[in-house]
């Protein structure tokens, strides 16, 4: 087995106000709470290797865990946030009033952020850079944003990008899937300290 631990980057400021996009904003103090508590919630989890987005908030993520570790972390431009072009730094009430917001989140599939990336552009980098690793590599785990984590769930279950929402991702949680040979396997979603959450072992085998 080859296990690929993804990890939502942990809370900031910004966190269900703004589309914090590719900004460099650091986590608020409960974020670094957060990015503390995972240090001893995976301390009975093997790893090989620590991978991250180059954002600020990623990467402050991390950071307890690959010193407790002791283990460089990799910051890898193909874990960044989806380029949200125009939509970026912009508050959610004033989306909420953007034609072309409305039609990103129904169509995730096939619509692009004006100025940025597709879904589908954004998980196959994503993608790609698991599948360059070594073996020797895992288990790994790797920091990333919400919109990928759940995107990589989406190509796992094959349930596509249009029902991403129906996915759980919460700030500083993790998801925990399979990636050996050609079909992958979640094993886990959504796994946070302190309260109940799902487990599974699903999708293509």
């Amino acid at each position: 087995m080859k296990k690929l631990i993804l990890l939502r980057h942990a809370s900031h400021a910004e966190l269900g106000r703004a589309l914090s996009g590719r900004s460099e904003i650091a986590l608020d103090e409960r974020g670094r709470a957060q990015a503390r508590v995972l240090c001893w919630s995976l301390a009975a989890m093997p790893l090989a290797s620590l991978h991250s987005s180059p954002r600020r908030r990623a990467l402050e993520t991390i950071a307890p865990l690959a010193n407790t570790r002791s283990l460089p972390v990799h910051s890898a431009p193909a874990l960044d946030e989806i380029a949200f072009g125009r939509f970026t730094g912009k508050s959610f009430h004033s989306l909420d009033a953007d034609l072309d917001w409305h039609v990103w989140n129904a169509q995730r599939g096939t619509a692009r952020c004006p100025g940025g990336e597709t879904m589908a552009e954004a998980a196959a980098r994503a993608v790609d850079y698991v599948e360059s690793l070594d073996s020797a590599a895992f288990p790994a785990l790797m920091v990333t944003h919400c919109d990928i984590i759940r995107a990589i769930v989406g190509i796992t279950l094959r349930t596509g990008f249009d029902r991403l929402f129906d996915l759980a991702c919460d700030p500083a949680s993790w998801t925990v899937l399979d990636v050996s040979g050609s079909a992958w396997r979640l094993l886990a979603q959504n796994q946070t300290a302190g309260k109940a959450s799902m487990r599974c072992d699903t999708g293509p085998s």
